[in-house]
């Protein structure tokens, strides 16, 4: 009994050390990941500064793989005029040519991510990134409406995102039938909001909430909500309006009606001034800092005020692209483009519920 007894002292000992060490190895692995992310945004600002023409760096792709929407929200600027979608070999292809490139950071959107097989499609991808191009230490993030977010693809995938972010764009029932955030008259967003917030506590996921403040929207006091919610950050955009997404010749809808002038976005975030979280990016901001991917995998130049898109870098190389794609580096490092991409970078409190 007495060495039995010493036995299960010993294999305690043993098993918190090895908790300790692991721990340790965790902590140098994202230590490392965050030194490459920040050398890599240094890289790009100081090559910028004095003019270098080094090959650029897709530090944060958006990669909207998909068209197809099972809302229909009626300031959209990435409408469904299209359901294709690559072929899962092809599109991982894609995704191993970001991460030789330097990508570090990869958002799955949409249209609604969620749509495709219900998500299936989407996790392996995440999967490959995480699994077959850990090397690259890419942070994964998702942006959803969270109407077909499942428990049972959380509890398949959930360990490999980072970051999931649920647009929301009202607490107001009424406001989101009007907005066109609802699938059928039985829909309620709110609560569905509630339940992804849950699962991604359950599952060290980081919560995000994004809104897109219109004239539907801009006089509601959302504090009450954000307080309760706890996202690790609340990205709060303006109305955005892209000649033959959302406007013009073309396009599929007129979001004309859904547009608030900056003094009116700017109303709204005074309102909301006293919320940590809150990231404002009005359209000036967003325009030319991101990298959008799509459903081809062309960068889409945004400059002109419309969508033009590259040549497929599955056909001409990530660099080739890239000269097409209208990316402002600078602008995407001064809109704070970078930062806690990674959950590891974040504490247990943040990450539950």
């Amino acid at each position: 009994m007495a060495i039995a007894a010493a036995n299960l002292q010993l294999l305690k000992i043993i098993g918190s050390a090895w908790n300790v060490v692991c721990r340790a190895l965790t902590s140098v692995v994202t230590a490392l990941m965050d030194m490459t992310v920040v050398v890599a945004a240094t890289v790009i600002a100081w090559n910028r500064t004095v003019g270098v023409d080094d090959p650029a760096v897709p530090l944060s792709v958006n990669y909207h793989f998909t068209r197809q929407c099972n809302y229909s929200c009626g300031f959209c600027f990435h409408t469904a005029k299209t359901s294709f979608v690559l072929p899962l070999d092809e599109a991982k292809r894609g995704l191993t040519m970001l991460a030789e490139a330097g990508m570090k950071k990869l958002n799955f959107s949409g249209g609604e991510p969620f749509v495709r097989d219900g998500g299936r499609f989407m996790g392996k991808l995440i999967k490959y990134c995480k699994t077959e191009l850990s090397w690259a230490g890419i942070s994964i993030s998702i942006v959803s409406n969270g109407s077909l977010i499942q428990e049972k693809w959380m509890r398949q995938y959930g360990e490999h995102v980072d970051m999931l972010a649920v647009s929301c764009d009202s607490f107001n029932a009424d406001t989101n039938r009007t907005i066109g955030r609802q699938q059928g008259a039985r829909t309620d967003h709110v609560a569905k909001l509630y339940q992804v917030r849950e699962w991604c506590g359950q599952h060290k996921i980081a919560f995000k909430i994004n809104t897109v403040v219109n004239t539907y929207n801009v006089n509601e006091l959302f504090t009450e909500h954000i307080d309760r919610l706890r996202p690790v950050r609340w990205k709060v955009f303006q109305c955005l309006l892209l000649e033959g997404e959302n406007a013009g010749e073309g396009a599929l809808r007129n979001a004309a009606r859904f547009y608030v002038t900056d003094e009116e976005f700017d109303g709204f975030l005074r309102r909301h001034a006293e919320v940590q979280m809150l990231v404002p990016e009005n359209n000036d901001a967003m325009r030319d800092s991101y990298l959008i991917l799509d459903e081809y995998m062309r960068f889409l130049n945004c400059r002109n005020g419309k969508k033009e898109p590259s040549a497929s870098l599955l056909d001409v190389g990530v660099q080739h692209a890239l000269r097409g794609s209208g990316f402002d580096e600078q602008a995407f490092l001064e809109r704070g483009g970078v930062y806690m991409w990674s959950k590891q970078q974040l504490s247990e409190a943040e990450l539950e519920w």
